[in-house]
């Protein structure tokens, strides 16, 4: 029997040569990029308005009309949750918007928020044929978003197809995306599974890491509700390796387990005067704003306040903290990076818009040490200047301090954001599991497996620090070597 997926694949081939016909490569080339609007900087750092605004329907056809529908489609091997991108676009540019947006969703259940924080530029653009041609690759990020906000806007909701249930538990733990793509694909396979969240709300580092400016947090709430009439459990405030043990899930006969947990142990840079007051992680920053509303009248979350704010890093979640910071009431807010702005690697959008907003960047500089005033809190910090040196071990060109470079600049607030780790709790609490030096759990990078029976894991818990993206195709990957190993373990009717 022919799946209703592999039947809208065949009329799908009918209708796309017929495309071709219509309108020949050479004048598909020449359809110039279509441009985002975006909210205008001196109105969106007064509040938490989204910056980017999307797109109309006549340009999202337009830009369609773009995709050359390449026989080896690169841009497919760039996503990786493996969208069948020029399926989509081609749904798109015969406007039949609703079949667009299904064909995105037999691989990636939540585009609305891919097509937002995803960085496309790197991934499937960079894969696109124009690329070659030394022009610009299709907006493949501005159309996703485009059919999702569309379905949003009309109310459409289109869930996945869900086999009959087999009653088989599962349990995932944590509710960032990691954890939501492998729900989702353990739910479409028919299993009874379980979300953890330790937090009290869900979408792990989407609610409390992103931002509203950048996703907004009623996108969240709409793809968690349609998770629940998939028929995911959520449970939240449950620690897993505190609040119960996996042994205890297991003896409520869960059988398998996909931890998503995240990385929400910040680092820091051990220099003097770290521990002095006005100076915290990006991770609490982030959270007090984003999960704990601290920027709003109306509730009582205590947050500092900073009018001369230094973020240190150059990472997207640095940049996240400095353009909250500016929202927050910084009037001046500073990006501190030991290399270079051609190397920072922060999406180059969002570089754009923090230095639109105002957002000064002291490249080549690395902080040495703090000082504090009477009361201890940070007041000043010493700067070094920097050059960099021969590539290291990634590839990238090693970093060396310049002898007597050192000056002073005065702030009041200072916001750490040079990388995470995993949280020890779950780790700590489930013996002979297998870590890496950077106290991440080790898996089969096929199948995401660890070394424990029944236990998968991806996302930040395993990679450290990711993108939401490659943290979605982590949770689809195990959840299909899941599937594997319970059916290969179990005997049961479906």
């Amino acid at each position: 029997m022919i799946s209703e997926q592999n039947k809208s694949k065949l009329r799908d081939n009918a209708w796309r040569v017929e495309l071709r016909e219509k309108i020949k490569t050479r004048e598909r080339s020449q359809i110039k990029r279509v441009k985002m609007t975006e909210e205008d900087p001196c109105l969106r750092i007064k509040s938490n308005t989204e910056v980017n605004k999307g797109i109309s329907l006549e340009e999202a056809i337009t830009e369609a009309r773009r995709c050359l529908d390449c026989i080896n489609p690169l841009c497919v091997e760039g996503c990786p949750v493996g969208i069948d991108i020029p399926r989509f676009i081609k749904n798109i540019e015969r406007n039949n918007i609703p079949e667009a947006i299904k064909v995105i969703k037999e691989s990636n259940t939540f585009p609305a928020v891919c097509g937002r924080v995803c960085p496309q530029e790197v991934q499937c653009e960079s894969k696109c044929n124009y690329v070659k041609m030394k022009k610009e690759p299709v907006a493949i990020g501005y159309l996703e978003r485009f059919a999702a906000d569309y379905e949003l806007k009309n109310k459409l909701c289109y869930l996945p197809e869900i086999n009959k249930s087999n009653n088989i538990k599962v349990a995932v733990i944590g509710s960032g995306p990691a954890g939501m793509s492998a729900a989702v694909d353990l739910a479409k396979a028919g299993y009874k599974v379980t979300v953890f969240e330790a937090l009290h709300d869900y979408g792990g580092v989407l609610r409390y890491g992103i931002p509203e400016f950048r996703l907004p947090k009623s996108i969240i709430n709409t793809e968690i509700r349609n998770m629940k009439q998939m028929g995911i459990e959520f449970v939240k405030n449950f620690i897993v390796g505190k609040t119960a043990t996996i042994n205890d899930l297991r003896e409520e006969g869960y059988r398998a387990f996909f931890v998503g947990s995240g990385a929400g142990l910040p680092k820091f840079m051990n220099i003097p005067c770290e521990n002095s007051n006005g100076i915290l992680s990006s991770n609490e920053y982030l959270t007090r704003v984003n999960l704990m509303s601290a920027g709003n009248s109306k509730f009582d979350t205590p947050i500092m306040r900073g009018k001369k704010v230094a973020v240190i890093g150059g990472g997207n979640t640095a940049i996240d903290s400095v353009r909250t910071a500016r929202r927050m009431g910084a009037e001046r807010a500073i990006i501190i990076y030991r290399r270079s702005l051609n190397e920072m690697p922060a999406r180059i959008e969002e570089i754009k818009h923090a230095q639109e907003e105002g957002i000064e960047f002291i490249t080549l500089t690395n902080p040495i040490r703090y000082f504090s005033d009477e009361q201890g809190r940070v007041n000043r910090i010493m700067l070094q200047k920097i050059k960099l040196g021969e590539p290291d071990s990634s590839g990238r060109r090693s970093p060396i301090a310049i002898p007597c470079s050192e000056y002073e600049l005065e702030i009041d607030l200072a916001i750490v954001s040079i990388g995470v780790s995993p949280n020890p709790i779950f780790i700590k609490s489930m013996q002979g599991l297998y870590t890496s030096k950077w106290g991440t759990i080790q898996v089969n990078d096929k199948t995401m497996q660890s070394n424990i029976d029944g236990i998968y894991a991806g996302g930040d818990i395993v990679r450290g620090g990711a993108t939401v993206i490659l943290a979605m195709g982590d949770g689809r990957k195990a959840a299909a070597a899941i599937n594997e190993y319970i059916l290969s373990t179990a005997s049961f009717d479906f």
